[in-house]
């Protein structure tokens, strides 16, 4: 090693092996090496999260090369820049010299400048009388020249890992949308098998997820999702094959049915109660204490079909639409969507939500809760009041018409308190 290459640094600046390891790392330049300043700083810029700089010093660093009078760092010319700080803080945008200070020490101690000072720690150079420069005193850019080769592979490295992650990403928001909407789909459409239990085990992998996740993490959670959908592919496929081949022996029954019933469709008419089923619809009372009785009571004075449309709903309870993508509600799948936010946010529990799908079904339940939404404040415990309602379904005392029915005629006479939920909707 030529020790007359060496500098220390001047005033209470101390000297740390460090820095003698980047002033020999810089020595170690090969003859008619020279690289763009320009491409190696924007490797700079990629490979700075595995050599610890800022962005702040990488501007630093962009206003020393700035200073440099060639595009390319050569071996065969001087590599010392020596600017004042005041220079430097102008072409750094203004930034403040004590600012740029304390980055300059951080690109010296990361290896990627080295200060050389003059006697005195001003910054100049010494001409000869041809011009050109014998002896210069400022910040050496050789390591940067030096270290080239280093710097381009981080570069590459870390442009790799972030491709992998943002693939990853992708893979996952796939494969989540895929398993919601399969979910989603199998609760509207109640497809055998406890599909509540499956969204909980879903939202369970999820929560695993913190807003900012190392890429390892996020692979973890990537392997469990993609188990978790071939596992929901797996039942629905047996599903759909089972339906299929109930559907193809059922078709074979009808039309033997059909063949040897001809004679009894002629003689004998079928009786209106197979034609619809019916319930009676009770007048509900509003008072400020609820019953869910209250809600399943029937009588003998007004006749109402079962089946409850998705505009009837829509209609009788309009601020569940708000729940809704995009504050609309357009399908039984945008409504079960709807309603398993609102149960959230009414502290209704995932196993009462579960039990009264069960009991009367993802849409009936799903008409529920819009019902208890539109009720307000006047519902005081949702969940216990949905479990009651669920347990007088099982036993066949319940459907939601009647209290549909009873939103309507108090909307109508004016009894309901503010259009507007109690709740504020999710932002969209």
């Amino acid at each position: 090693m030529d020790s007359g290459r060496v500098t220390t640094p001047f005033g209470r600046r101390p000297m740390t092996l460090g820095l003698l390891a980047s002033q020999i790392k810089a020595q170690k330049i090969e003859e008619s090496s020279s690289v763009d300043k320009w491409k190696i700083y924007r490797a700079l810029c990629q490979a700075k999260p595995l050599l610890d700089i800022s962005d702040r010093a990488l501007a630093v660093l962009n206003a020393l090369l700035s200073f440099y009078p060639h595009n390319e760092l050569s071996s065969e010319r001087n590599l010392v820049v020596f600017p004042s700080n005041t220079q430097l803080s102008i072409r750094c945008h203004g930034m403040a010299e004590p600012t740029v200070r304390r980055h300059m020490a951080a690109l010296v101690s990361a290896g990627l400048v080295i200060r050389k000072d003059s006697p005195n720690g001003k910054r100049y150079a010494r001409k000869t009388r041809q011009g050109d420069i014998s002896e210069a005193y400022g910040f050496s850019l050789a390591p940067l020249l030096a270290r080239a080769a280093e710097i381009e592979r981080l570069a590459e490295k870390v442009a790799a890992e972030r491709l992998h992650v943002q693939l990853i990403k992708e893979r996952l928001t796939l494969c989540r949308r895929d398993i919601s909407k399969l979910i989603s789909a199998a609760i509207t459409e109640e497809a055998g098998g406890d599909w509540w239990r499956v969204q909980e085990a879903f939202h369970l992998i999820l929560n695993k997820l913190p807003r900012v996740a190392p890429p390892h993490l996020i692979a973890s959670v990537l392997a469990e999702l993609e188990d978790l959908r071939t596992e929901i592919l797996k039942r629905l496929e047996t599903q759909i094959k089972t339906e299929d081949s109930s559907a193809n022996d059922s078709q074979n029954e009808r039309h033997i049915q059909i063949t040897e019933s001809e004679s009894y469709l002629d003689s004998e008419a079928r009786p209106e109660s197979a034609e619809i089923e019916f319930t009676t619809v009770n007048s509900v009372n509003h008072a400020d204490t609820m019953h869910a009785e209250d809600d399943a009571s029937v009588t003998a004075e007004n006749v109402i079909p079962r089946s409850v449309s998705l505009s009837t709903i829509i209609d009788y309870c309009p601020d569940i639409a708000l729940y809704g993508p995009n504050a609309r509600v357009r399908n039984w799948q945008d409504l079960i969507q709807a309603t398993t936010l609102v149960s959230s946010m009414l502290q209704i529990g995932p196993s009462a939500y579960r039990q009264a799908s069960a009991a009367m079904g993802p849409q009936n339940a799903a008409a529920v809760v819009a019902c208890i939404l539109q009720k307000g404040e006047s519902v005081a415990s949702p969940g216990g009041y949905l479990r009651s309602l669920a347990r007088l379904a099982e036993q066949g005392r319940f459907n939601a018409w009647p209290m549909l029915a009873a939103l309507r005629r108090n909307s109508v006479s004016g009894e309901r308190g503010p259009q507007t939920p109690p709740y504020a909707p999710p932002p969209n």
